[in-house]
């Protein structure tokens, strides 16, 4: 996924009069960033030419809203509502993000993870109107939150049907964070898709090939990144979304000393896991230096949330070797150990997490009986595999276990919340928090953009992390959560921004001058709001000045 977002900074006032004064019409009226449906006055639908294309009436944004509102809550399909939604979004952009801002906690499962996923798998038999940039391999050559598609959540190669997942996230970087609409755009680069059924499918939208796996494709990323960067300048972020995993880590190592970038399957899941622990640990009251950590999955996730825990550790002052021995992998061909007859070899990624046979270990549950862990994470993709026997185990080894089950969509998840309670609390009623990427991403790229930064150090995600977990009260701590309510997402984001504009700044990061003072006051000046424009011109009088001639 790219965010193309904008170098420049101005700040959002709630009427911005000189906006699209040009256009006229129904185009106006077409065009979702213009659009306010019956919301425009009489004096605008008579200057702009609307006047008669409308019914009489003069609505609100409230009203407005408050239809839509009524409408999604007659509607109980999670798919229906994404559809109605990206309806909302297609037709009028202030009044989309305005009915998404204020029902987020609702709403964010709809436009994002989970149903997201799902309408990933079905967005050749949903589409309605194409959004973002679509950059084939036929374009090499030509080519002018970046997604290839081929991991997409637990869900696989969905080729161009991936563009679903940089269009959600982008939505979120301005509801929970208030980046600009227009200075975002989500791309999705086809190279093709291994995915059988799609090739069979008579409405998918991409290359029916066979996905693209030689230098072209290496190529193709790097025409990309020098054109977008040609194009929209150095200071350009652009996000990396659901590469697959070999992929994911040779472009973040690859460009992120000469590009603005981030992978938020690595990094942003990091961020977020750790804030998870870092709650938890004050639950527990146990430091971070004392869990040991062992994942279910093997791949980008587990070892991004792994490196940035090791960061943790390393931070209370263990060393990197004495941390690494805290955390321990589980994949499908088993447990990452030295000893041979693996059915494939480690990578180089995982290598600083491959220990000593700790002895007879056949599936997840005998890692758990072996390994002792005081926390558990699922990552893998792949279902319940946090079976009743493996979380009642945990259980049995901590008084207070940490289960975190990350794995999307809701039918990968690796067990449910009402599980991990019920088998192992004494019946108190508990509030789960949903571990989601949204937390970090937001507040990280608004910092980003807001302080010049040009390469993003995962020193800025361990910051992001304890920003996140100090944001958790120990009311909602007392009530189960890890994170704070999503309701409050957009304040969580902006304090986020803020924290990591101070962090920047003082490890001398930043490349925006002059520094601001006041770093509150200046993330707040830029945010963007729902307030519609005005399109009539703003207009004043010439007082004490007189029309008539001088007479002596």
């Amino acid at each position: 996924m790219l965010s193309r977002l904008s170098a420049s900074v101005r700040p959002c006032v709630s009427v911005c009069r000189w906006v699209h004064t040009k256009e006229k019409g129904k185009p106006l009226m077409l065009n979702p960033r213009t659009n306010k449906g019956m919301a425009f006055t009489l004096k605008e639908r008579q200057m702009l030419g609307i006047h008669g294309l409308l019914p009489p009436k003069i609505e609100t944004q409230d009203n407005q809203a408050m239809r839509f509102q009524k409408n999604l809550k007659k509607m109980s399909d999670p798919l229906q509502k994404y559809i109605y939604l990206m309806g909302i979004q297609e037709r009028n952009e202030r009044l989309f993000y305005r009915v998404l801002m204020e029902d987020i906690e609702a709403l964010m499962p709809i436009v994002y993870t989970p149903t997201v996923g799902l309408a990933c798998t079905q967005y050749g038999h949903i589409f309605r109107r194409p959004k973002g940039l679509f950059i084939s391999i036929k374009d090499k050559g030509h080519a002018v939150v970046v997604t290839d598609g081929e991991r997409i959540l637990g869900l696989g190669d969905l080729g161009v049907y991936g563009m679903g997942i940089p269009v959600g996230k982008l939505c979120l970087y301005t509801a929970c964070a208030g980046i600009r609409p227009e200075s975002c755009l989500p791309v999705c680069i086809d190279v093709g898709t291994d995915n059988e059924k799609l090739l069979r499918d008579p409405f998918y939208m991409g290359l029916y090939q066979r996905r693209d796996r030689s230098q072209r494709y290496d190529d193709l990323i790097d025409e990309f990144m020098e054109a977008v960067v040609d194009k929209y300048g150095q200071d350009t972020l652009i996000q990396f979304e659901d590469f697959g995993n070999h992929n994911a880590f040779r472009f973040l190592k690859k460009y992120r000393e000469k590009y603005c970038t981030f992978n938020d399957d690595i990094q942003g899941t990091a961020s977020v896991a750790l804030a998870g622990l870092l709650g938890a640990q004050r639950v527990v009251g146990k430091p971070i230096t004392e869990h040991k950590v062992l994942f279910l999955g093997a791949g980008e996730a587990a070892l991004g949330i792994a490196n940035l825990i090791v960061m943790a550790m390393m931070e209370k002052g263990m060393s990197q070797a004495e941390a690494r021995k805290k955390i321990w992998m589980f994949d499908k061909f088993g447990l990452l150990v030295k000893v041979t007859g693996r059915a494939y070899e480690t990578d180089s990624n995982q290598e600083g997490f491959v220990h000593d046979d700790p002895g007879e270990v056949k599936s997840f549950l005998d890692a758990v009986n072996v390994i002792k862990p005081t926390a558990i994470i699922g990552v893998a993709g792949a279902g319940r595999l946090f079976t009743h026997d493996v979380i009642k185990a945990m259980g049995n080894l901590n008084e207070r276990p940490i289960i975190f089950a990350l794995s999307n969509p809701t039918a990968k998840a690796e067990c449910t919340a009402e599980d991990a309670y019920s088998l192992t609390q004494d019946g108190r009623i508990l509030t789960p928090g949903q571990g989601n990427n949204a937390y970090i991403f937001p507040g990280v790229a608004l910092a980003v953009i807001l302080s010049g930064v040009r390469h993003i150090s995962d020193t800025v995600f361990l910051e992001a992390a304890k920003t996140l977990s100090d944001q958790l009260t120990d009311e909602e701590l007392s009530q189960g959560r890890l994170y704070p309510p999503l309701s409050n997402i957009r304040e969580v984001s902006l304090q986020m921004a803020i924290k990591v504009v101070e962090y920047v700044y003082s490890k001398g990061m930043a490349f925006r001058y002059p520094e601001p003072m006041d770093k509150e006051a200046y993330v707040r000046s830029v945010v963007w709001n729902t307030n519609y424009d005005s399109f009539i011109p703003e207009m004043y009088e010439w007082p004490g000045v007189s029309h008539s001639p001088i007479v002596e």
